[in-house]
């Protein structure tokens, strides 16, 4: 976590909003995310959740719009800026797990043998 915070720090991305942005990435195509969709993906109260979104919206990385079917709903979906920045990320997530992936599977099979 420390690692990944750091990472989204160095883009300007503070962890909470890097955090919903990869659970807005994460929500299965074609279905619109909500507000509250996200408030229970991260754990947070629907009021904190609609002002995360509006920082997120302040800033150009999602865009929100009342629900066509619920008009009271807003649902919100990632700009291509915040689809550049996860890629940038993910990028240098995925060189950080390449390097420690040989750390990580001697201390799973430790464990492993440990238990045996």
């Amino acid at each position: 976590m420390d690692f990944s915070s750091s990472a989204a720090q160095q883009e300007g991305l503070p962890t909470q909003q890097h955090q919903a942005l990869l659970a807005i990435k994460g929500h299965p195509a074609g279905e619109p995310m909500t507000i509250g969709m996200l408030a229970e993906r991260l754990l947070i109260a629907p009021h904190s959740a609609t002002e995360l979104v509006g920082r997120l919206v302040a800033a150009d990385y999602v865009s929100r719009r009342a629900d066509e079917k619920d008009r009271r709903r807003q649902t919100i979906e990632l700009t291509d800026k915040a689809e550049d920045v996860l890629m940038r990320l993910t990028a240098i997530h995925l060189t950080e797990i390449r390097d420690m992936a040989p750390k990580l599977i001697d201390i799973l099979k430790s464990l492993q043998t440990d238990k045996e």
